[in-house]
């Protein structure tokens, strides 16, 4: 199938043996009661498979109600999936899945989520630091504190745990570019990681600018989730985001859902250029 009869939201690709590798919330209803995920391959990132069942919430009683934003990660040999689901107690919460391939099935690692029961918390994605200490970094929900936040907390070395406090690290308002919507909530969604050739580390996240979803981008100027950072200008603002970044042999790409309304997402790819201290498109 072709790229743009993906109907997905918040696309992320891992690249292994010369072969793109998509995941994304399946996009009916805005992810709720979806049943789980799916994987897409593609060996040129416009011709891609029928999507594949990577993972099925309802085996295990995981279908309450968001199945969203699957991402995956090669650790130690394993991949591992962090989404996020609804909790027993109606609120919802990341947690870590684990299979021996790309393809899955994944099964659950985490028993219940890696963010506080409590929380609406979601879109956690996995920081491996310097010295190979795992984090999640993750958001607490406007939903929930009308504010945003985006935070992270420190994971066991088998990724199934949390260990740690919470640490916020910024509201959504303290970004200069962020926007209230309609609602007067400040949005925080979708962090990534990535570092830069010279090692600067960055952190792309969502929130909304002139009411169109947008990809905003953040700077640790000591290289550490607990060191200095600051909000850099916004890499996009069309009405796209919840992105990652990823790269072949060739280029480094950006990936994002537009537009951001239901049944109508795609995934889209673009070619970043990465300039050291920040990127762009």
């Amino acid at each position: 199938m072709r790229k743009e009869e993906i109907n997905i939201r918040d696309p992320f690709v891992v690249v292994e043996d010369g072969k793109y590798y998509l995941y994304g919330t399946r996009a009916m209803n805005f992810g709720r009661n979806t049943g789980g995920f799916d994987v897409y391959v593609s060996s040129d990132l416009e011709n891609w498979s029928e999507p594949i069942e990577c993972f099925n919430s309802e085996k295990y009683q995981m279908n309450r109600l968001v199945n969203w934003a699957p991402e995956v990660h090669r650790y130690k040999g394993k991949y591992y999936m962090f989404a996020t689901f609804t909790h027993e107690n109606g609120y919802k919460g990341t947690h870590s899945l684990v299979s021996d391939s790309l393809l899955g099935p994944f099964e659950p690692l985490s028993k219940g989520s890696l963010t506080p029961v409590e929380w609406e918390a979601l879109d956690g994605t996995l920081f491996v630091d310097d010295e190979g200490v795992p984090y999640l970094v993750f958001c607490h929900e406007h939903m929930q504190i009308k504010d945003g936040t985006m935070c992270y907390v420190r994971l066991s070395d088998d990724l199934s745990s949390a260990v740690s406090e919470v640490t916020t690290m910024f509201k959504a308002s303290e970004c200069p570019w962020a926007q209230a919507i309609r609602n007067g909530n400040f949005v925080t969604d979708g962090p990534y990681m990535y570092t830069t050739k010279t090692g600067v580390l960055l952190m792309i996240w969502s929130s909304f600018i002139d009411g169109k979803y947008a990809e905003m981008v953040v700077r640790f100027n000591e290289g550490r989730l607990d060191g200095k950072f600051e909000h850099c200008e916004p890499l996009l603002d069309s009405d796209g985001g919840h992105g990652m970044i990823f790269s072949d042999e060739k280029n480094i790409y950006f990936t994002y859902h537009t537009p951001n309304k239901s049944l109508s997402e795609r995934p889209e790819f673009c070619v970043v250029k990465d300039l050291g201290d920040r990127i762009e498109m």
